[in-house]
Parts: structure tokens; sequence; C-alpha cells
């Protein structure tokens, strides 16, 4: 189908990684049908990521992406710690329970050769960074088994940067898109833009493919993206009720609720902007807080107010990450969901 550039895929559909909604079941349904299966590793150790891997291989013999992130390492501040936790105070009251201990690391790990070690023994076709690129030594042991390397751009001046350090592709995430922003080289919202203009600006500046990120939620979504210079789109809301993802029930129902809130901006799970749903959290301490420490580091203070609120049924403190377009998603397997935004014939039975 025109627009694909994987080779051994069929569809020009990748599936973006979303850390803690899916696993190596999202991305094999993907791959098998079509497109490029994503499996998002920030979150996973060695034992798990080679684990995932594993199960990939035997589930699918298609091209499959990995994706890492390539943030720094904050130092954890303790009065900034201390300014969260007291920010939070009431949530910890309101379910009678303690503050955690300030974080000597956060849960998410940028890409590092122990995670370089594991990729080597699988080779997989596609490795993908969020928050720009890795060391040079690090990109090298990517590219030394034939790996295509893409990466995220939110501005025309971070593809530029991307493509004069050599991706194969650059993803313009636009505005619309949900979960983390990929920016890097200006933390501000100033110079990003929703995605078919952020998409026209960058195939006009880069020599390289690009991908559309953001606001895709059906065939004719892709179609526009397509005709507009996109070389493949990246698609992750869609995905989030299809039964191979592990998101869960309270954000499934946050997804799915008839007074369905609007999406927003906001730092307080992680520490740096990511689109979610609104909800009570982002409603009391506004989506943006300058308390929220430095990323990853937030979601420490969160992680037991997220717990304890979705024991209850409740996704009052939980992040509900969703694009702008949440409101199309349906509950379908994912290889029909790939199918049917690629316009392509479902197989028979």
């Amino acid at each position: 189908m025109p627009g694909t550039h994987f080779p051994g895929t069929a569809l020009p559909i990748i599936q973006a990684p979303m850390a803690g909604v899916q696993g190596s079941a999202l991305a094999i349904a993907v791959c098998n049908a079509g497109g490029l299966g994503s499996l998002p590793c920030a979150m996973l150790g060695q034992d798990a990521l080679a684990a995932e891997l594993r199960a990939i291989t035997a589930g699918t013999g298609k091209p499959y992406n990995v994706n890492f992130f390539c943030h720094r390492s904050p130092e954890p501040n303790p009065q900034a710690e201390a300014r969260w936790r007291s920010a939070l105070a009431p949530f910890y009251r309101e379910l009678g329970i303690a503050a955690p201990d300030a974080p000597r690391a956060g849960g998410r790990q940028p890409f590092s050769h122990a995670a370089a070690d594991v990729l080597e023994a699988f080779e997989p076709a596609v490795v993908s960074f969020h928050f720009g690129l890795p060391a040079p030594d690090l990109l090298a042991r990517v590219r030394r088994w034939g790996a295509q390397v893409i990466a995220t751009a939110t501005t025309v001046a971070e593809a530029r940067w991307l493509a004069e350090r050599g991706v194969d592709a650059i993803i313009a995430q636009g505005l619309e898109a949900g979960g983390h922003r990929g920016h890097f080289l200006d933390p501000g919202l100033a110079g990003q833009t929703d995605t078919t203009t952020l998409l026209r600006q960058i195939v006009a500046a880069v020599g390289v493919p690009v991908i559309a990120s953001g606001g895709i939620a059906e065939h004719a979504d892709v179609s526009a993206a397509l005709q507009a210079g996109a070389a493949s789109v990246q698609v992750g809301t869609a995905y989030l009720l299809c039964p191979e993802a592990t998101t869960s029930t309270v954000h499934r129902a946050a997804i799915s609720a008839p007074e369905q809130a609007n999406t927003a901006l906001t730092n307080l799970f992680s520490g740096r902007l990511a689109r979610g749903i609104c909800n009570r959290l982002m409603r009391e301490l506004g989506p943006v807080s300058t308390m929220a420490p430095e990323f990853p580091l937030a979601a420490t203070a969160i992680a037991p107010l997220r717990a304890g609120f979705e024991a209850r049924g409740s996704g009052d403190c939980s992040p509900l990450w969703a694009g702008e377009r949440f409101r199309q998603c349906r509950a379908i397997p994912a290889a029909q969901l790939t199918r049917e935004l690629a316009g392509a014939p479902l197989p028979l039975p």
C-alpha cells in the first residue's frame, strides 16, 4: 500500500508505543495484521524486556519497533519533593495513607548499554526514541545490526536536528497526540502546532520520511496524512480499548464515559507535559504545576494515590493518557482496527 517504508510491513500504520497500557500482545496483533507493532521499553528492566522480546519473536515473524526514552535522569531534590508531597497531602489524608519516601530514581529509564545488551540478542528491525537521541556510542550499537532508527520531533527545529544526525525517519508529533510530548530542544509549547501543519512543515524541511502522529483515529485521517506527504502514520489512542491492550478498568471507563471530559496537557503525573483526560487531580491542582518535580520523579508521590483511588474504582489520580480524538475509540480487536485504519480489506476467516 502506498506510504509504507518499513521492509516487511504491508500497511502504513505504526502502533504507537504506550507504556502502562500495553505489552507484547498488542504489538504482535498489529504486526500480524500488516502494520508495525511497537513495544514501549522505558519502564522495563532487563529481564522484563527480554521476556517481552521473546514473546514477540514467538508471536510474529514480522518486523517490530522497540521504543526508548532519551531523557536525562535528574538528581532528586528533597525540597522539591517536600513541596510536592505537601500539595498532594489532602489526597493522602482522604485515603488514610502516608506519603512515600522521596525517590532515589524515577520509574522511567533512558536508553542504556544494559538495554542495548538485551536488544542485540533479538535485533529488532526498528528502534525508536522519544526526547531526542541517545549518545553516539549507543546509537552506533543500534545501527550495528541494521535497525532503522526513528525519533520524535515536535518542531521543525527538532526535525532538522534529528535529520542532521542521520535518523531514518522522523515522527511528527502534533499537539493532538496523547501521552508524553516528545520535545527535547525547547520545553515550551510556543513553537508546537497541530499534526497537519507540523507534518507539512517537516516534510518541506528534511529529506527523510516523515510519520504523522496525533489526531489520527480513522481511515480518512490516514488518507489525509499520506496525501499531505506522510510516509506512514503512528496511532496510539485508537488502540486503548482493544482487548489486546492492558488499559486499566478506570482508564477504559474514562474513555467510554457518557459524560466524557476533554483532554489537557499536564505535568502532574510524571513531571513532564503529557496529554490525558482531565480528572480530579488536574482540576484541583491545575493541569500544570511548578511544584511537580522534574521528570520522571513526580510519579513516585503519585503512585500510591493512583493505587488507592483505583482500588475504589476511581481514576481521580490516574494518568488517563489519551489524544484529543479519544471519543472515537472502539473496543474492537487490534488487527481489525489496524486494517480499517489503512482501508485494507479484512482477511477471510
